[in-house]
């Protein structure tokens, strides 16, 4: 009963069925155990896989290698990494199956750094990887772009004859693309021999990410002319390249048709690139309406969605309504009240900004801190905000210091606005020269030759005077900047940005 339950959806009827049995004195068997782990993983319910845990402890089944493996892929689901690395060194035996879930669960919570440190000693201990290995692996270099490590992987994956495996190439054309090499993406899936519909929407997304919406829709179309029936993922790009390119009447009719010809409900992430496109567009109310009538139940995100918009248009009520309806929906999230917080600063508001950080001091809320990577010589360096801990901390600051000057000689004026904090303008100038952003770039420019592209990447939205300065130093330098922050690629050259700043 409880597989049945598991394998229709029904994962409280599932977890139910297993506490019953546990209080009439019921002994789980491995299938039972693997039913009931297996629904806690699909839920993400952390506290329910704590309770399933306990009860393994203590059965017959504790050290079964399969049963163990699936606990890995539970934890790592429910993003539990620290009891999934307990568990995966406290094992007696691994397998493939064991290395491929530990290496998976870092990567799904995007610690790409660690689950290369798993691969790597997987590698040492003469562990033949598998597809889902490969895959693993893949992802984790996508989340952090390690493209040098990416090729390794991929050179290893031809080695072992994986490369015509569609679901290893289809990780491997993401890989790429999460890492700016639109055209290394492409040329893998023109080269694909079959394609599912998982390889046309990592291409379609591709497309999307890199600001290149129109070839987004017209591949859209040569998918369905191959008559490879869409996915909610599918629509979920398409709606996303025509959201990045302010395209409306088109998502409109995508979201429509999704309904209409294929049958598909709408989730709340295809309702979001709807009500991020109306906010672009300044039609406020109207995105507020879709959330007021979305088929499914709003999340965070949606109002999330309309509370970025109401810092463009410097709505206040509605941003302040919006900032509670996402708290309400993610009371452990800082971010609405951050959002709320800009939006005050940007209309002056300092009185409502102090007491809405206040408010996040006081109930132990922690705002995301900015950060950004730049990968040299096939070596990753993290930058925070005002960062002073790398060795060549002096070299960094001395040249953005000259790079300030050198943009000044030909037009460029710090976008003071963006610094939410009651400082003098000298101060906001310098807050601004400190972005994360800002100094991997120097960092970046003092480790290479002249001309060489530059790709960084951000954790958070790109900063618009960043944005902005990252175009008067592409054209003075010579340089392609590519930075890829949360939800998109800025491929700057020549002073011009990809997305044509429409972003």
């Amino acid at each position: 009963m409880i597989e049945i339950y598991a394998q229709h959806g029904e994962i409280h009827g599932a977890l139910h069925i297993f506490q019953q049995m546990l209080l009439v004195g019921m002994l789980p068997s491995k299938v039972t155990y693997l039913g009931v782990i297996g629904a806690c993983t699909v839920s993400s319910d952390l506290p329910s896989s704590l309770r399933v845990h306990v009860s393994l402890i203590t059965s017959d089944h504790k050290e079964d290698t399969m049963v163990s493996n699936a606990i890995i892929n539970m934890y790592g689901k429910c993003g539990s990494l620290e009891n999934a690395r307990i568990m995966f060194e406290t094992m007696k035996e691994r397998d493939v199956v064991t290395w491929s879930s530990m290496i998976g669960a870092y990567a799904q919570q995007e610690h790409g750094r660690k689950a290369l440190d798993v691969f790597q000693k997987m590698h040492l201990k003469n562990i033949e990887p598998d597809r889902i290995s490969f895959v693993s692996i893949l992802d984790a270099c996508a989340s952090c772009a390690t493209l040098a490590k990416g090729r390794i992987i991929h050179m290893f994956v031809i080695e072992k004859g994986f490369e015509s495996d569609i679901v290893v190439k289809t990780s491997m054309i993401n890989l790429y693309a999460k890492c700016g090499k639109l055209a290394d993406a492409n040329c893998l899936f023109q080269k694909m021999e079959t394609r599912n519909s998982i390889s046309w929407n990592a291409m379609i997304s591709a497309y999307a990410q890199h600001g290149y919406s129109k070839s987004a829709l017209k591949l859209f179309n040569y998918m369905v002319r191959e008559a490879v029936i869409p996915t909610k993922v599918t629509f979920y790009s398409v709606l996303s390249a025509c959201s990045f390119a302010g395209m409306i009447n088109e998502a409109q009719g995508y979201f429509d048709s999704m309904k209409r010809d294929y049958g598909l409900t709408p989730e709340d992430v295809h309702y979001n690139c709807l009500i991020d496109l109306y906010g672009r567009a300044g039609r406020l109310e109207e995105g507020e309406n879709l959330i007021r009538n979305m088929q499914c139940s709003p999340t965070c995100a949606s109002w999330m969605s309309l509370l970025g918009a109401c810092r463009v248009k410097l709505d206040v009520p509605r941003a302040k309504y919006a900032a509670e309806r996402a708290a309400e929906l993610d009371p452990n999230s800082a971010a609405p009240f951050v959002m709320l917080s800009n939006i005050y600063a940007a209309c002056g508001m300092w009185k409502e900004v102090n007491e809405v950080r206040k408010y996040i001091k006081d109930k132990g809320l922690k705002k995301q801190p900015g950060r950004s990577s730049i990968e040299i010589d096939g070596e990753t360096h993290d930058f925070s905000v005002a960062d002073e801990a790398h060795p060549k901390c002096r070299e960094i600051y001395a040249e953005l210091e000259r790079l300030n000057q050198d943009m000044k000689e030909v037009g460029y004026s710090p976008d003071t606005k963006v610094v939410l904090h009651d400082v003098n303008e000298e101060t906001k100038e310098q807050v601004l020269c400190y972005h994360s952003e800002r100094i991997a770039l120097a960092f970046g420019l003092i480790s290479t030759p002249p001309h060489t592209s530059l790709r960084i990447i951000k954790n958070l939205r790109a900063c618009p005077d960043c944005h902005s300065a990252f175009k008067f130093i592409s054209k003075l330098l010579c340089r392609e900047i590519v930075v890829r922050d949360a939800t998109r690629f800025h491929i700057i050259k020549d002073g011009v940005c990809s997305c044509a700043d429409y972003w």
